[in-house]
């Protein structure tokens, strides 16, 4: 069954309250303030919704609170079973020294449609290619670039990959550099990095690196929509993570996740600028309102676009 259109406007506003809280903290260099401010707007605006929802990206466990948990439930419960992937301030350090690109991101899909997802670290690879075997996480850097060269009909010189700044990267940078490709480094934010893949506009080909799984489940769910590959392997660096992952079902712990793995079915994905960026401008605020720019996915109607919105403070 497809996600009513009504939820739209929702989540949208689940997200644009979500950055606005947050935004009230932006500059302020304390990046728990802003995550916590982001975290209860949120929280508040998901109760008031018709939904059976339960949290299955979040920000920690249960003894994490008053994080939004995995396994929390949300919503009146007069609605529809519902799985939410929620990252209320993507870009902590952005929006605690106002800097470009802090976002508040939420993803809905139907119930056991969207992977439950351990809070560990993810190695992941994006691209706008709708064929298999072009870019491939087992591939080595040089022949995901050739092979991407050859499909988008460009010089290596010419393709930019999207990469976190990380010391972990240095060598994938510099082969990079090698292949005489160019680089976007970010130094947060890798849900809006895996985006700029989406639209030309952005000049950027592929993504790739270590980055938060959870981050990576997001998003891979407007990547969906916007039919992208995408890929996911989890890192599992202690046994604790393995643990945890076991308890969520994961049994190969080494497991290639393909995008219709991650989400399958239909989703919203929203997220709002809390600081202007490469994907939405930030919060703006007036006498008795605020602005917000919000980039918003739903599958089943095609809907991939930036809803612009005005609310009462």
């Amino acid at each position: 069954m497809p996600i009513d259109k009504k939820f739209i406007d929702q989540i949208i506003r689940v997200s644009s309250k979500a950055a606005y809280a947050s935004s009230l903290l932006v500059g302020k260099n304390d990046k728990i303030a802003a995550d916590k401010a982001a975290v209860d707007a949120m929280r508040k605006e998901l109760n008031l919704l018709d939904i059976n929802g339960k949290v299955v990206i979040g920000e920690g466990e249960l003894d994490e609170a008053p994080m939004l948990y995995i396994g929390e439930t949300l919503g009146t419960k007069n609605g529809p079973e519902i799985d939410i992937a929620v990252d209320p301030v993507e870009g902590t350090n952005f929006a605690a020294k106002n800097l470009p690109g802090a976002l508040s991101v939420i993803s809905i899909a139907e119930k056991d449609n969207l992977f439950h997802a351990p809070e560990t670290y993810m190695d992941k690879i994006a691209g706008k290619v709708d064929q298999k075997n072009i870019i491939d996480l087992d591939y080595d850097i040089k022949k995901n670039l050739d092979n991407l060269a050859q499909y988008k009909n460009k010089n290596i010189e010419d393709l930019v990959v999207c990469i976190l700044d990380r010391p972990r990267h240095k060598k994938i940078i510099d082969k990079i550099h090698n292949s005489k490709a160019k680089t976007k480094l970010i130094t947060d934010g890798d849900v809006a990095g895996a985006l700029l893949v989406t639209k030309k506009d952005f000049n950027v080909d592929l993504f790739l690196g270590i980055g938060g799984g959870p981050e990576g489940v997001l998003a891979a769910s407007a990547l969906d929509t916007f039919n992208c590959f995408f890929q996911g392997r989890f890192i599992f660096d202690n046994d604790e993570d393995k643990k945890r992952a076991k308890n969520m079902g994961i049994n190969d712990l080494e497991k290639k996740y393909e995008l219709n793995e991650i989400i399958s079915g239909d989703s919203i994905f929203c997220a709002t600028g809390i600081t202007s960026g490469d994907l939405v401008n930030g919060i703006q605020v007036n006498d008795k309102s605020f602005v917000s720019e919000t980039l918003v996915t739903h599958k089943s109607s095609g809907i991939k676009k930036i809803y612009k919105s005005t609310h009462k403070i």
